[in-house]
C-alpha cells in the first residue's frame, strides 16, 4: 500500500540519530545501509541498480520526481535499493518520457521512503561518522523500538549479495534498446560479433547495452558459475560485472576469476565488484570506504589525464597489496587517491572502478568498451 505523502516517517541509524519526515512511496518499515549518492541526475537509474541491493539511497539534490519515471531508464526489472531518503518530492511528473510519479512508482514495487527531513545534515553526519545502518518505518512504533530492531541488522563487511541480485539462468542479451553508437569504430574490423561472456553479479542493463554497441554477442551467465561452464560458451572475451556487497565474501566469483587468469590469452575486464574481483584473485585485498564513493563527477586518471566517472561502491582495491610485477595501478581517484582502474603487465586483462556506461553520468571513459573489444580483435 502507497504511504500516504503527509503520513509522518522516521529514519533511525545505528548510533542513535533521528530524523523526521513524512512517509513516501510503500508504508511499513525497512533496514539497510544508509548511504549518499552525490548526482544531480538519474534517480530511477540509481533506484534500480542492483549494486545499491540492501542499501538505503540518500540523495544529495534537493528534489526528486520532477520528470518521474518510464521503463527505458530502468537498470534492472524491478528497484534494489530498499529505501529512499530524500529532502523534496516533487508533486508534478513533467517530461514527455513519463510514465508514472516517482512516488506511485516506490508504492507500486514496495519501496519505502522519506522525504522532508534535512538530507545535509544527514549526508555531513555520513562523511563525518561513516556509512552506517539505518531503518525506515512509517508503521508508528518509535524510535527506541526502531533502534532495537537495528541491533540484530549484519553489517555490509562479509555480505555477499552478488548470489541474492544475480541471474539463476544463462541467457543472452539481444536488447532492443542497444544502438550501434560505434559504427564507424567497427567499420574497419570483422562484422562478426565478439562472444562475450558475461558474469552477472548484478549487472546492469546500460553495460550489457554497451557491449552490444560495440560489436559484442552476449552471454549473460549467474555469479556461481564455473571455469568450465564459462569456456564451454568458447568466449572470446569475459566481462566481470559491477554488484553489491563484499567483494572479498564472492567466493565463487573469485574462483573463477582465478581460473580465467590461468587462460593467458583470453581477455577480462571487469566493472566495479568486477574490478575487485579480478583484483583479489591477483592476491590483492579490499577494504571498507569510509562512506564509499557514489556520484557522477568523481575524477580518475594518472599523470596529464583525467576523466570525470560515475561510481558506485563502498569497497576498494588495496594499492598496496596488488603484486607490481604483474598488475599496473592505470588510474586513481583524485579525490582520495584510492585505486580506480588497473591493468596486467602481461595478460589482456583489466578492471576500472568506476562505471564508463555512464547510466547515468558523463560518457568520458566509454573507451573502456572499446578496449577490451581492441583486446579481443588483437586475440582474433
Amino acid at each position: 500500500m502507497t504511504a500516504s505523502s503527509r503520513e509522518s516517517a522516521l529514519l533511525v541509524l545505528a548510533d542513535g540519530t533521528v530524523f523526521s519526515g513524512l512517509a513516501c512511496g510503500a508504508g511499513g518499515s525497512v533496514v539497510g545501509e544508509v548511504v549518499f549518492n552525490t548526482g544531480m541526475t538519474g534517480y530511477q537509474e540509481v533506484m534500480t541498480d542492483p549494486s545499491y541491493a540492501g542499501q538505503l539511497v540518500t540523495f544529495t539534490y534537493p528534489e526528486l520526481g520532477n520528470t518521474g519515471v518510464n521503463p527505458d531508464d530502468q537498470e534492472a526489472e524491478q528497484p534494489h535499493a530498499r529505501g529512499l531518503i530524500a529532502r523534496q518530492l516533487s508533486p508534478v511528473a513533467s517530461n514527455w518520457r513519463s510514465r508514472q510519479s516517482l512516488q506511485d512508482w516506490l508504492g507500486a514495487h514496495g519501496v519505502v521512503g522519506i522525504h522532508g527531513i534535512d538530507t545535509r545534515a544527514l549526508v555531513r553526519h555520513l562523511r563525518e561518522t561513516g556509512a552506517m545502518n539505518g531503518v525506515i518505518s512509517s508503521d508508528g512504533r518509535s524510535a527506541t523500538e526502531l533502534f532495537e530492531v537495528l541491533r540484530s541488522a549484519p553489517s555490509m563487511e562479509g555480505l555477499n549479495l552478488a548470489d541474492k541480485v544475480s541471474t539463476t539462468e544463462p541467457y543472452r542479451w539481444t536488447s532492443s534498446c542497444a544502438v550501434d553508437f560505434d559504427r564507424r569504430l567497427r567499420s574497419d574490423r570483422s562484422e562478426t560479433p565478439f562472444r562475450v561472456v558475461a558474469i552477472d553479479f548484478g549487472i546492469k542493463r546500460a553495460i550489457l547495452d554497451r557491449l552490444v554497441s560495440h560489436g559484442c554477442d552476449v552471454t549473460v551467465m549467474p555469479a556461481s558459475s564455473d571455469l568450465q561452464s564459462v569456456l564451454a560458451c568458447q568466449p572470446e572475451g569475459v566481462f566481470l560485472s559491477n554488484g553489491p556487497g563484499d567483494p572479498a565474501a564472492v567466493s565463487d566469483g573469485i574462483e573463477l576469476a582465478c581460473g580465467l587468469l590461468q587462460q593467458r590469452d583470453l581477455p577480462l575486464f571487469g566493472i566495479c565488484l568486477g574490478h575487485q574481483i579480478l583484483g583479489l584473485a591477483m592476491g590483492g585485498t579490499t577494504f571498507k570506504l569510509g562512506y564509499g564513493h557514489r556520484g557522477l563527477n568523481h575524477p580518475c586518471g594518472t599523470t596529464g589525464q583525467v576523466e570525470i566517472t560515475s561510481q558506485n561502491h563502498g569497497f576498494a582495491l588495496d594499492a598496496e597489496s596488488l603484486p607490481t610485477d604483474s598488475i599496473e595501478v592505470t588510474h586513481l581517484n583524485l579525490n582520495d587517491r584510492t585505486v580506480a582502474a588497473m591493468a596486467h603487465r602481461q595478460q589482456p586483462m583489466f578492471g576500472v572502478q568506476y562505471h564508463p556506461e555512464a547510466s547515468p553520468g558523463p560518457h568520458d571513459a566509454d573507451h573502456h568498451f572499446a578496449r577490451f573489444v581492441s583486446l579481443m580483435s588483437d586475440r582474433r
